[in-house]
């Protein structure tokens, strides 16, 4: 992974925008200058609730440009309910950017034919951290192909934001009221299309699929793990996931113990992702 240009720092926003594309996922727009700049595709902000919640929320940046970044809310407890309500004039502070995001150079590398075709897979609001990706995969010269499912089609959130991009988009539900029936790893599976590269975000029981998909048909894939943080900084080890030793990832401590032969460590997923290879994880 590309090492991170900008440390972290709090950004005192104001909310600029907010739009309900469906009912409780909200997309909400700050004035944020220095942290549209910093922030690169795949990584976050811990977001903490004007109201005076003690714990922030880790929320996915969406969109980043100029003097505005978005937000992907789903409203499911307080914190965010708090965060989704919020209207334009509103303050924020954010910490961030956070984590090391996709490697979007390695994704883009050109295949056997010459050529560059990258396929996104988003299961529910992990689409949040792909929107960005897309956009710089595209720069650099890649096809982009977005297979997106949720549990209904009611659930399935501003895909002509990528449409709009110039991203094919193939859309799934366990339901079937929309698209594809069945899940978004059977979807890409039937597509019967070799990509050159994979990036995912979602459930864990996606991302698994989408590993073992990676792996048999011989590519790459990365992956951007969701997870619940408390600190977002690395500093409580509360959100850790088994990594090879030898990813460039790998947390340099502890170091081995003398006679240990475990081919493995414990990373952050805050700090050292929330992005890593599939082929890395040793889940």
């Amino acid at each position: 992974m590309p090492a991170l240009e900008a440390a972290p720092s709090v950004h005192q926003t104001v909310v600029s925008d907010r739009r309900e594309p469906v009912s409780g996922i909200v997309i909400l727009g700050c004035q944020a200058p220095a942290l549209a700049h910093a922030t690169r595709p795949g990584q976050f902000v811990m977001v903490v609730p004007p109201g005076g919640e003690r714990t922030g929320a880790a929320l996915g940046v969406y969109e980043a440009g100029g003097e505005r970044v978005s937000l992907m809310i789903a409203a499911v407890g307080p914190r965010t309910r708090e965060l989704a309500g919020l209207a334009p004039g509103a303050r924020l502070d954010m910490l961030g950017p956070l984590g090391n995001g996709f490697d979007l150079d390695a994704l883009a590398q050109r295949g056997p034919t010459g050529s560059a075709e990258v396929a996104l897979l988003a299961g529910g609001v992990g689409l949040a951290p792909l929107l960005l990706a897309a956009r710089g995969l595209l720069e650099r010269g890649a096809g982009v192909r977005l297979y997106y499912g949720a549990r209904t089609g009611s659930a399935l959130v501003d895909a002509e934001s990528f449409a709009a991009l110039g991203v094919a988009v193939e859309l799934s539900t366990d339901d079937g009221s929309r698209g594809y029936h069945g899940f978004v790893t059977d979807l890409f599976a039937a597509s019967g299309r070799v990509p050159t590269a994979l990036a995912a975000c979602g459930p864990s029981p996606m991302l698994r699929a989408v590993a073992r998909a990676a792996q048999r048909l011989g590519v790459r894939a990365q992956l951007s793990l969701e997870e619940t943080f408390a600190c977002g900084v690395g500093a409580c080890w509360g959100c850790v996931v088994p990594l090879e030793r030898a990813s460039a990832q790998a947390p340099p401590f502890p170091p081995p113990a003398p006679g240990e032969t475990r081919d493995y460590v414990h990373a952050r997923i805050c700090k050292e992702g929330p992005v890593f290879w599939a082929d890395e994880l040793r889940w």
